[in-house]
C-alpha cells in the first residue's frame, strides 16, 4: 500500500458529525500527497464553507492521518473550489444517509 492508501485508510475513521459519514466517502478529501520525509499534504473541503464544526473535523482529519505509517507531520489545505456537492459522495456514503433518514 503506498503512503496516500494508508492515509486514506485512516481517513475513513474520520466521521463528519453533522452528517455522520465519514470524510471519504462524503468525497470532502480533494488531493492526498506524501513525500518521502514523512509529510503529508491534505487538500480537503466541506460540505459548507460555514461549518461551525470545521476546526474540529480539520484537526480530526490531521490526527487520523498521523496515525499512517511513515507519517510524522501533517499540512491540512482547506479549499472550497471545487465546491462540494453531494454528487461527490461515493454509493456507500448515499446509501448511510439513506438509512439514518428513513429511521428518522
Amino acid at each position: 500500500m503506498s503512503k496516500e492508501d494508508l492515509i486514506l485508510a485512516e481517513l475513513e475513521e474520520v466521521i463528519d458529525p453533522e452528517v455522520g459519514v465519514n470524510v471519504v466517502d462524503l468525497g470532502l478529501i480533494y488531493e492526498v500527497k506524501a513525500d518521502q520525509e514523512g509529510t503529508a499534504s491534505i487538500k480537503m473541503t466541506l460540505t459548507i464553507p460555514e461549518c461551525p464544526l470545521a476546526d474540529e473535523i480539520v484537526s480530526n482529519v490531521k490526527q487520523a492521518a498521523l496515525k499512517a505509517e511513515g507519517i510524522h507531520k501533517v499540512d491540512v489545505e482547506l479549499v472550497f473550489e471545487p465546491k462540494w456537492t453531494p454528487a461527490k459522495m461515493n454509493d456507500l456514503a448515499k446509501e448511510q444517509i439513506r438509512a439514518r433518514h428513513s429511521m428518522a
